[in-house]
């Protein structure tokens, strides 16, 4: 029950546009009408030309006329398709839509998000930002009013803090990140995609010295000082020695044990021995220490060695021992890599954009401006009420319809075109999915996508308006679906199925079916010359050919009669009975002909793959008969001419 309303609801907007290209169809000269249904000259025109694209000799008046009477031929089998209510059916809105979402991406306004997307990050890539917060927690599906506690107190802290609070003081006691207690908020140097799109787009944006307004992300209420901005520096790829400090070693051991090899690399000794012998990293003792690159945010947990390893200039340069939280490292530059060109990137890039917030965020920007392009208004009583009737059957999926005057209440209007209540309620019925939010968020989250979707009608309708090449693509689709499934029905699968037809029809038309000489013969083919060299061998001996035996050596066989012109291994060898090798196109065949058989009749069972296809023939003919009989068809001789004038002199 569901399904059939969503697929409703969407019907609702395909046969809107359906009545567009109509109307729209209608301004054009007419070429003919089927069932007084108006076919437009420019539609055939722009249909003839996309299907005799490069072919000389296509745009004459024979070739013309000959294609009209094909495309009259498709336009009633169309007719009566739609007559049957073929377009109504689930099967055929689903397929329907899928076709058109690939065709609508061309021309939406997102569809050049990723790579807008993309470019941004990268220019945000070549900068890299050094930043200070401070964080007041709350939940991303929090309550009006703690929301509003949490914004206050961000905002007090900064008025504070422009009052002349020293940020990282205010930090260590008021900020709800737990490690600006040992680092006053600040986060170093980051990059694009290290840090929240929110917190990243509000860090590149404000100026160095300056405080960022209040930031919302899914962690909080955040306020941002940029304390610099410099060029990036890309990736470090570095080797390290580590001699760990704690458990029963203390810090002065550690530090002198680090001091030593470190003599010892001064006297010339060899890294990679040394770090066998001393290190302490057992994952990358016994290759030289050696790390993975990476760049700058990437070591916040040890900022003394990401700050070491890209203070190194030249490779082969390692450092003096320092200390960490694990212990006392020593570091060797290996190479700096550069940020890469965008062409190397872009690939990853939008992998990675479009599974990201800002992809989700750039989207929620964009239907902002589509609802007020197409002058989305809310009633705002109605969508009160309405929200109203959630309830906690929207967590099973088992929500129902109001018994009550709801439903035909404006609840917004698009283009000051009205959508009633009634429209969401079965948008809920055929979209409601089990879930764990509160009733009346998971309600309200139904309703902004039942507008996004309602939004995305009317772009179609408009595409279906302003852009031919639009309007006639969907209009293929549609048809061509519609064609594809009544063919089906009445010609493919009656001409596959119906045997007592077939055999009606052979018997009426058997003079078509006669053959010339042809072979009793079987054909063995493998791509491996020495199976049928096997395979000759046992013939030859009059042994028994079991299916195992061509199974294991993969040789394939058909059996038959056959005329020679029927299969091109029979045109290379004797035509007369006997057992012949012959090799064509890099496959070996063996060929036993038993006996040549003089030209005559087919049987039934041997013409039937002819059969079949000339049945199809004929089931289709009559089947047109009938449609012309139902359809009346006028051609128009102002659009015939029209269309002759104009495709004649298009080549």
């Amino acid at each position: 029950m569901c399904v059939r309303l969503l697929y409703s609801f969407i019907v609702f907007f395909i046969l809107s546009s359906n009545q567009v290209f109509s109307q729209k169809a209608a301004k054009s000269l007419n070429l003919f009408t089927i069932n007084k249904k108006a076919v437009s000259s420019d539609e055939f025109i722009y249909l003839y030309k996309k299907n005799h694209r490069d072919k000389e000799g296509e745009f004459n008046q024979d070739k013309i006329e000959e294609y009209l009477d094909l495309y009259i031929k498709f336009k009633l089998k169309v007719e009566e398709a739609r007559q049957r209510g073929m377009d109504t059916t689930s099967k055929f809105t689903k397929e329907y839509l899928g076709y058109k979402e690939a065709l609508r991406k061309p021309y939406l306004p997102d569809n050049k998000l990723v790579d807008s997307l993309a470019q941004l990050t990268y220019s945000r890539m070549l900068e890299e930002v050094k930043a200070s917060h401070i964080l007041i927690r709350v939940a991303p599906d929090a309550s009006p009013a703690d929301t509003l506690k949490a914004y206050n107190k961000i905002t007090d802290i900064k008025k504070r803090i422009e009052a002349g609070e020293d940020f990282g003081t205010v930090a260590i006691n008021a900020s709800e990140d737990p490690s600006a207690k040992s680092n006053e908020g600040s986060l170093g140097y980051f990059t694009a995609l290290q840090m929240v799109y929110p917190f990243e787009t509000a860090a590149y944006t404000t100026p160095v010295g300056d405080l960022s307004k209040p930031v919302r992300t899914r962690f909080g209420y955040h306020l941002i000082k940029v304390v610099d901005k410099r060029k990036a520096v890309g990736e470090v790829e570095v080797s390290h020695i580590l001699i760990r400090s704690g458990k029963d070693r203390d810090d002065a051991t550690t530090k002198r044990q680090a001091f030593e090899v470190y003599d010892r690399l001064q006297g010339g000794m060899n890294w990679d021995e040394l770090c066998r012998q001393y290190s302490e990293d057992v994952s990358t003792k016994d290759t030289g220490g050696r790390l993975r690159p990476f760049g700058v945010g990437a070591m916040t947990s040890v900022p003394e060695f990401e700050k070491t390893a890209f203070s190194l200039l030249n490779p082969g340069d390692y450092s003096a021992p320092f200390s960490s939280q694990y212990g006392w490292h020593i570091v060797k530059l290996e190479r700096k890599i550069p940020v890469p060109s965008y062409q190397e990137l872009e690939a990853s890039l939008k992998s990675r954009v479009s599974r990201d917030e800002r992809m989700q965020t750039a989207k929620e920007s964009i239907q902002k401006s589509l609802r007020s392009k197409y002058k989305f208004t809310e009633v705002a009583e109605t969508k009160r009420q309405v929200m109203l009737v959630a309830d906690s059957a929207l967590q099973r999926a088992a929500w129902k319809k109001p018994e009550n005057n709801l439903q035909q209440l404006t609840l917004f209007s698009l283009q000051g075109l009205p959508v009633k209540a009634d429209k969401f309620f079965e948008y809920v019925l055929g979209n409601q999915k089990a879930n764990k939010l509160l009733p009346s968020n998971y309600f309200n989250q139904l309703y902004e996508n039942f507008v996004n979707a309602s939004i995305e009608g009317v772009v179609e309708q408009s595409l279906m308006q302003t852009n031919a090449d639009y309007r006639y693509l969907s209009n293929e689709y549609y048809e061509g679906i519609l064609l594809f499934d009544i063919m089906e029905k009445e010609v493919w699968n009656r001409a596959s199925d119906d045997s007592l037809g077939q055999r009606n029809y052979f018997n009426q038309n058997s003079a078509k079916y006669t053959a010339g000489e042809r072979a009793q013969a079987l054909i063995y083919s493998s791509s491996k010359s020495e199976s049928i060299t096997l395979l000759q061998n046992l013939l030859a001996a009059d042994s028994v050919v079991k299916d195992s035996f061509l199974k294991k050596n993969a040789i394939r066989f058909e059996q038959g009669r056959f005329e020679q012109k029927d299969r091109n291994v029979l045109a290379k060898l004797a035509w007369k009975p006997g057992l012949s090798k012959v090799e064509l196109d890099g496959i070996s065949y063996l060929v036993q002909i038993d006996n040549i058989l003089p030209p005559g009749d087919r049987t039934f069972e041997e013409a039937k793959g002819l059969l079949v296809a000339d049945y199809q023939t004929y089931l289709e003919n009559q089947w047109l008969t009938e449609l012309q009989q139902k359809y009346p068809v006028k051609i128009h001789a102002k659009g015939k001419k029209y269309v002759l004038e104009k495709l004649t002199n298009a080549n």
